[in-house]
């Protein structure tokens, strides 16, 4: 544990945060302390309920299942890898800086999310400090799996088609209908369980006891 502590606390402090948010909310669902339906991005619950806290929950949830965990545990090492690298490389010393490039960014990435039904932010916002990163260093000779070597410019859309072949990280994409149903989430009965209980979604009306029944 020791080891594990102090492996933890050597990561950047910006990084570090990130990452712990990112390990914490998928548990915080997984678990079951609070349902996965209140920590996506939908839209009308955000505008219409003033559910003010999705576009920040749905940064850090990722639904986390046999399906998904290797998308999952890949996705979060390029977190720690390429967050720690810009942090204590392009960033060094300047953490306010980072901090605003990572605020910028995810105000662009929440605006498409709800402009286009984005329903989890994780992926984009890790995917854009990968971006950020390989265009610092596009010059770079990059080592990949089964010992592909290319330039870094090249690696946002490497890892892009990595996400699609093992986990379909397209989901991210707009899906009107489809939602995040290809992470094995199903977003209507979701949708319908949040309308229940007064979470996103539209009001399911017709429910209850008509006058006279028993």
């Amino acid at each position: 544990m020791s080891d594990i502590g102090d492996w933890f606390r050597s990561i950047p402090a910006i990084t570090r945060y990130w990452f712990a948010a990112t390990v914490a909310v998928p548990l915080v669902g997984k678990l079951g302390l609070i349902s996965p339906a209140y920590l996506f991005l939908w839209p009308e619950a955000f505008l219409y309920r003033f559910q003010i806290w999705r576009p920040i929950t749905a940064t850090f949830y990722f639904p986390v299942g046999p399906g998904t965990g290797f998308l999952y545990l890949v996705n979060l090492y390029f977190l720690y890898h390429y967050s720690t690298r810009l942090e204590t490389g392009a960033f060094d010393g300047r953490p306010a800086d980072y901090l605003f490039m990572l605020l910028f960014n995810w105000i662009c990435i929440v605006i498409t999310g709800l402009a286009m039904d984005m329903q989890l932010l994780m992926i984009p916002l890790i995917m854009s400090v990968l971006y950020v990163w390989a265009q610092l260093n596009r010059d770079m000779i990059v080592s990949f799996w089964f010992g592909t070597r290319f330039k870094a410019c090249y690696l946002p859309w490497v890892i892009l088609g990595f996400n699609y072949i093992i986990g379909g990280s397209y989901r991210w994409l707009p899906s009107r209908r489809g939602g995040v149903s290809g992470f094995g989430v199903p977003p209507a009965s979701m949708r319908r369980a949040a309308d229940q209980n007064g979470g996103g979604g539209r009001h399911n009306w017709g429910q209850g006891f008509r006058l006279g029944d028993q």
